[in-house]
């Protein structure tokens, strides 16, 4: 009997190994970029390449066990995720009180909570730690984008709450 299912789970580990879930590479030019909307040094784009981009853009550099199943799925839902809270290749289709609050959300996660990037992510990308003035760095950028767009938007409209965003 437990020759039986030790068969039947390896049978399915290899069949397994068939399904492939299309993956987040798209290396074309993304006009909608964050940086190509607002003004983003190099050390902040530095800091979202190492720290965010994997799962935060449409384009996630893959290791080498991303090819097996059932990790393959577990790393594709996790980038859909990622990118359905915020996708910075897409950053500037979003509205501009969506885009307020997404950069509030940054600094929420990033600096306040500690939550970004995900220790499950870390773990194994160690490059991808951020360092305190890293984290000061970005969560500066985001309040000076946050200050840029209530210089030019009405706040209330801004921080007014909608589910939609």
């Amino acid at each position: 009997m437990k020759k039986k299912i030790l068969y039947t789970v390896i049978i399915a580990f290899v069949c397994i190994q068939f399904y492939r879930p299309a993956k987040n590479i798209n290396t074309q030019a993304q006009p909608n970029h964050i940086a190509n909307v607002y003004p983003t040094s190099t050390e902040v784009n530095r800091i979202l390449k190492k720290a965010c981009n994997d799962c935060h853009s449409n384009n996630t550099v893959y290791p080498w066990y991303a090819n097996i199943q059932p990790v393959s799925m577990w790393l594709t839902n996790h980038v859909n995720e990622g990118k359905e809270e915020i996708n910075f290749d897409e950053f500037g289709t979003y509205t501009v009180r969506r885009q307020y609050k997404k950069m509030k959300e940054i600094i929420k996660q990033v600096k306040e909570e500690k939550e970004m990037p995900l220790a499950s992510y870390t773990w194994i990308h160690k490059d991808a730690i951020i360092t305190d003035a890293e984290i000061n760095t970005l969560a500066s950028w985001a309040k000076g984008m946050q200050d840029s767009m209530k210089s030019i938007y009405p706040i209330d409209s801004l921080e007014r709450k909608k589910k939609a965003d």
